[in-house]
């Protein structure tokens, strides 16, 4: 596979050009709306890296991880489900629309083939399982959320991709014409077929796809259909963005939340657990479901400790929480009325 090719490409001089004009962007670079250094004041990427090299428990599962095969492909027309496939890649059939979420379903997620690869029992889906969608969304570039081998292998079955400014370069690059791409600013709306409405809203986190930051935004989404309002988180640190969205656009019935690959080394550009209880109640979310982890190791917790520690802090602020196994079917019209298994105690 061509590495140069996976990069992507770098924004034309009439995107930078029409970027220079954003509030948002300035010395050719999107910035984020609260001063976001990418390591806790005092760190150093050098000794981020040593503390990398530390050996930590359990930071992959000692046995396969479960999932559940579900048939996209022969879903009823008026089922509204959410099927996640682990990490931040999700499936969304509500009122008709068929969404997909940062697909990932080549094994690793990095350019090196065989590097972060995607734990046991955590890769079952692949392009091949996928059903004709209508709109692929992308939040931003890393290569954990925008996947050169997934999205190529899904090109014909996509109608439309929605992502932040700057991501749509890679698209063009890799065939996709200017017309299948719908590319937007924070705040930006989108009419994107009768009742449904997606707004790209803000994140605090970073882009790039090796040496290059910030070229591209990266995004959170609002999903509003006929009958659901829906919150898209993508990945981001705590700020103040999420009560602004929540005012904006609360409440929510749900809200899918980063929440893994943190560290206290890098605390302004990932959620960390206990912070993401203050997120669900200034985004004014009814539920929500906790991404982000259970198939990349990405940082040294343990890979179960995102879901632990998510489903403990929920319970005791009485917040209700959706946590399905991969592949599993979350019912969008039983939101609240399931217990759900605390699946991932058994294979710690």
């Amino acid at each position: 596979m061509n590495l140069v090719k996976q990069l992507g490409q770098f924004p034309d001089e009439k995107r930078k050009e029409y970027f220079n004009t954003l509030p948002n962007y300035s010395n050719g670079k999107f910035q984020n709306i609260l001063t976001t250094p990418p390591l806790l004041e005092g760190e150093s990427m050098t000794k981020a890296l040593l503390h990398s090299l530390c050996k930590v428990e359990n930071t992959s599962p000692r046995l396969p991880l479960p999932s559940v095969i579900t048939d996209l492909k022969n879903l009823q027309p008026e089922e509204n489900i959410l099927v996640w496939f682990g990490h931040s890649s999700y499936f969304i059939q509500m009122d008709g629309k068929k969404f997909l979420i940062d697909p990932v379903f080549s094994g690793n997620a990095s350019p090196m083939p065989g590097f972060i690869k995607a734990f046991q029992g955590a890769d079952y889906y692949k392009p091949e399982h996928m059903p004709d969608i209508d709109f692929l969304l992308i939040s931003h570039d890393h290569w954990d959320h925008l996947d050169y081998k997934t999205v190529l292998a899904l090109k014909d079955k996509i109608g439309k991709v929605i992502c932040g400014l700057g991501t749509g370069q890679h698209f063009e690059y890799w065939g996709w014409s200017p017309d299948e791409i719908i590319e937007k600013n924070w705040w930006e709306t989108i009419d994107i077929a009768d009742g449904f409405r997606i707004t790209l809203t803000p994140a605090r986190h970073f882009s790039g796809r090796l040496l290059n930051r910030n070229i591209s935004l990266w995004t959170s989404f609002v999903l509003k259909t006929p009958t659901k309002n829906l919150f898209l988180g993508g990945d981001s640190g705590y700020g103040n963005h999420f009560s602004k969205i929540g005012e904006q656009y609360g409440p929510f019935d749900l809200a899918i939340m980063e929440n893994g690959q943190y560290n206290e080394k890098w605390p302004y550009i990932h959620t960390l657990p206990e912070q993401l209880i203050t997120e669900i109640k200034e985004l004014k979310a009814r539920n929500f479901i906790p991404v982000h982890n259970s198939k990349f190791k990405l940082a040294q917790h343990p890979w179960y400790e995102p879901l632990e520690l998510t489903s403990k802090y929920a319970e005791e602020n009485n917040v209700p929480v959706t946590l399905p196994m991969i592949g599993e079917k979350v019912d969008l019209n039983q939101l609240g009325a399931i217990t759900w298994k605390k699946w991932w105690q058994e294979y710690i």
